[in-house]
């Protein structure tokens, strides 16, 4: 085993000869840290972070180990401590267990086989706890991404929805042609912004609840399949549709994924051009390079401005109200890359467009 991967221990004393005695039996077993006073106990653990185990004697002359212990807990809470300590000390160490600071003592004389024990069942203890509060971390997280999804969720899908009954409650008392074509472009975009949210909510769970499928990606195949989407789009509303792709390797993905990818870049693209100009255009360009795929998306649209640049992949941000949007495409944009160990960076000039750059390596 290399030193790397052995368990950091520390030990304190202030007999220089225990020291070196138990630095003698166990520097082959453990990465050992050994300290003559509690101030050089702490100077290790600032040095070393990932110390999991510490060991104290009970009786040093500054402060005893449960105090020492005690006093560590708030900066150093993680390494597991375990008192040595002589019969008169029971009573304290008793009470230094049933407050916590202690995970178990060890009587003197000590042997090698119970330090060796004690030192591995605390790392197994430290490495418990370490994971659980990972895995608590992480289900805070996702109760605050709940808590936050339910909130947006039922805001966003009954919007569009009390808009509509509200535009059929006024259409029942006209008759003007004009207000009731006006009315259903009214029902049709709230339907459209409902429509979006739902097919981002059913990319969202594609990507959290799907498993990856890797296999060969053609991406002349996947860029003509994302054309034909896009090409009504371009002519109705004048915008250029540019896409050219180099590919000359082999290169190996999951095809779900990127086409949520490039589905919610182009669709962002589109929607967010600058309606009174004239040579507007969105330009795709893929080139497969090393293993690596690199895809660009730009457009000379609206552009994003500078301080919403760093909030645009979180979940139901949007940088304007000017179209429909749910909030949720490009946060489905970075969860895939996650997904494929790719990486995004966006460039924009408020005003005069956006430039998303895409890399994701080959599986």
């Amino acid at each position: 085993m290399s030193n790397k991967d052995k368990i950091k221990v520390l030990y304190i004393d202030d007999e220089q000869n225990n020291l070196v005695s138990f630095k003698a039996a166990f520097r082959f077993d453990y990465n050992v840290y050994i300290a003559n006073n509690t101030d050089e106990a702490i100077a290790h653990l600032r040095q070393h972070h990932d110390i999991s185990v510490i060991l104290s004697d009970q009786k040093m002359p500054d402060k005893t180990g449960v105090e020492f212990f005690e006093e560590i807990r708030k900066e150093f809470p993680n390494p597991v401590r375990i008192l040595i300590t002589g019969y008169a000390d029971i009573e304290s160490v008793i009470n230094a267990i049933n407050r916590g600071h202690v995970f178990r003592y060890i009587k003197k004389p000590w042997s090698e086989d119970d330090i060796r024990s004690s030192i591995d069942q605390a790392h197994k203890f430290y490495i418990t706890t370490a994971l659980l509060a990972i895995k608590n971390d992480e289900l805070q997280k996702a109760y605050n991404e709940l808590d936050k999804f339910a909130y947006s969720a039922t805001h966003d899908m009954r919007g569009p929805i009390l808009s509509v009954l509200g535009i059929i409650d006024l259409s029942k008392n006209t008759d003007d042609v004009g207000e009731i074509k006006s009315m259903l472009d009214m029902m049709e975009n709230a339907m459209l912004k409902l429509d979006n949210y739902i097919q981002n909510l059913h990319d969202y769970y594609s990507i959290r609840r799907g498993e990856v499928e890797i296999e060969e990606i053609q991406f002349a195949d996947l860029s003509k399949e994302v054309s034909d989407i896009y090409e009504v789009t371009s002519k109705m509303n004048n915008v250029r549709f540019n896409c050219a792709v180099s590919q000359t390797e082999t290169f190996r993905s999951d095809d779900v994924s990127l086409k949520i990818i490039l589905n919610n870049l182009l669709s962002n693209a589109f929607k967010y051009q600058q309606k009174d100009k004239t040579d507007r255009f969105v330009d795709l360009n893929i080139e497969v390079v090393k293993g690596i795929a690199n895809i660009t998306v730009k457009d000379n649209g609206i552009g994003i401005q500078e301080n919403n640049i760093n909030q645009i992949f979180n979940m139901f941000f949007r940088a304007t109200n000017e179209e429909v949007g749910s909030g949720f495409g490009l946060y489905n944009v970075k969860d895939a890359l996650g997904k494929l160990n790719g990486k995004i960076h966006v460039q924009s000039t408020y005003g005069e467009g956006t430039t998303f750059i895409v890399t994701i390596p080959s599986k």
